[in-house]
């Protein structure tokens, strides 16, 4: 490999696109294309990078097996970056055999970080997890120590594990400071900044206030009963009780939980729950149905009773009741939840990674265009969509990801 292509990556790697671009931007050889490429990447031209990492894989022999998959690597990464979701893994998964079968440990960590980074984003956790577990630490660069960490609190924060969250964040930063990433070191920062902004809502005894994720993590695992409004579900230490197929049982439930130790009128039951602007005598009897369909999903934690005027929550065991709310109430917050990374996303991946239909994204889409709050760029296959980032709230528990047990 001559000097420039060297000295090339060698500023691609401490986060110099530029440096490396006054290098190799006049070569069209394939070492050339490649780190073009990663730096076009970096510097957020992703469609111009894609190119050029296709082109760079084309021109690398047969004999070059590693430098094609390293290529292949480089092209993954770029369509994780571009929300790409549906970028064949399989790919990935034999360019990392390629570079694992010619002991290129360095770049095979950075696949499998890809790998994981991906579940992680449409919410398999478990398998983010199981694929991290496989990676063996010892003799990695700071910088892969520091990609490593972030993917562990990226779970951790996920997984409502606010403390485990915090320390993987330490070691990252520790990690990124001794890689001299500008680019890593930002990335860990931003990171810090979703532990220091609220995520949730608490609602008790009619007040309100935000959480953070530490309080979260706190509030779940304290003796109170919550109303889990971020996963339809109610949950009292370890036992839950999943509500999110029984969307009417649940608004009850939410509706009792929040008025808590007050009950609620039978009238405002049916309006919020039924959505019945006139109640009449066959309103009456489904909410007497499903209230008597709560009282026995609830039977374990806790008690349904009618009073004169409607009916009451208690608590068997807890000593109170608390509600559990989304950070913003909206109707599509899962899908606003995943523009507000600031990223561009296709349709598609949307679709991908919430696991509903095109056609339910594409709904919730326009709606949410024409109230404003999301925006599209580009046509057919190229077209993507950008909102700018919630004001003043992490989306941590708006993700597809289930909750501690959930």
């Amino acid at each position: 490999m001559d000097s420039l292509i060297t000295a090339a990556a060698r500023a691609l790697a401490m986060g110099n696109p530029l440096g490396a671009l006054n290098r190799v931007a006049l070569r069209d050889d394939a070492a050339a294309l490649a780190l073009r490429g990663i730096a076009m990447a970096q510097l957020g031209d992703l469609d111009r990078a894609k190119a050029l990492m296709r082109q760079a894989a084309r021109a690398f022999g047969p004999r070059e097996a590693v430098a094609r998959a390293r290529c292949v690597v480089a092209e993954a990464e770029i369509a994780l970056a571009s929300r790409d979701l549906a970028w064949p893994t399989k790919t990935l998964a034999m360019a990392l055999k390629t570079l694992e079968a010619h002991d290129d440990r360095v770049n095979a960590a950075y696949a499998r970080y890809l790998d994981a980074r991906r579940c992680l984003l449409i919410g398999h956790l478990d398998e983010a997890e199981h694929r991290l577990a496989r990676l063996d630490l010892s003799g990695m660069t700071p910088a892969l120590r520091a990609i490593h960490e972030l993917a562990v609190a990226g779970i951790s924060m996920r997984r409502v594990r606010a403390r485990a969250a915090r320390s993987a964040l330490i070691r990252a930063e520790e990690a990124a400071r001794w890689a001299r990433i500008p680019a890593l070191a930002a990335e860990v920062e931003q990171a810090f900044a979703v532990l220091d902004t609220p995520v949730a809502r608490l609602i008790a005894r009619g007040e309100e206030r935000p959480l953070l994720l530490e309080e979260v993590e706190a509030l779940l695992a304290s003796e109170a009963l919550v109303i889990d409004a971020c996963r339809n579900l109610v949950r009292e230490r370890d036992m839950l009780l999943p509500l999110a197929k029984r969307p009417v049982l649940f608004a009850l439930a939410r509706m009792l939980g929040e008025a808590w130790p007050e009950d609620v009128s039978r009238d405002e039951l049916l309006i919020n729950a039924f959505g019945a602007k006139h109640a009449d005598e066959s309103h009456r009897a489904r909410l007497r149905v499903e209230i008597g369909r709560l009282r026995g999903l609830l039977r374990a934690v806790a008690r349904v009773s009618a009073t004169k005027r409607g009916f009451a929550l208690s608590p068997r065991h807890a000593r109170e009741v608390i509600v559990l709310a989304r950070p913003v109430e909206e109707r599509h917050a899962a899908v606003l939840a995943l523009l507000a990374d600031g990223e561009s996303w296709s349709g598609s991946a949307l679709a991908l990674a919430l696991g509903v239909s095109q056609r339910t994204v594409q709904r919730a889409l326009e709606e949410l265009a024409a109230a404003g709050k999301a925006q599209a760029f580009g046509r057919g296959r190229a077209r993507r969509w950008t909102t700018p980032p919630l004001p003043a709230f992490a989306t941590t528990l708006l993700l597809p990801a289930p909750l501690p047990g959930g």
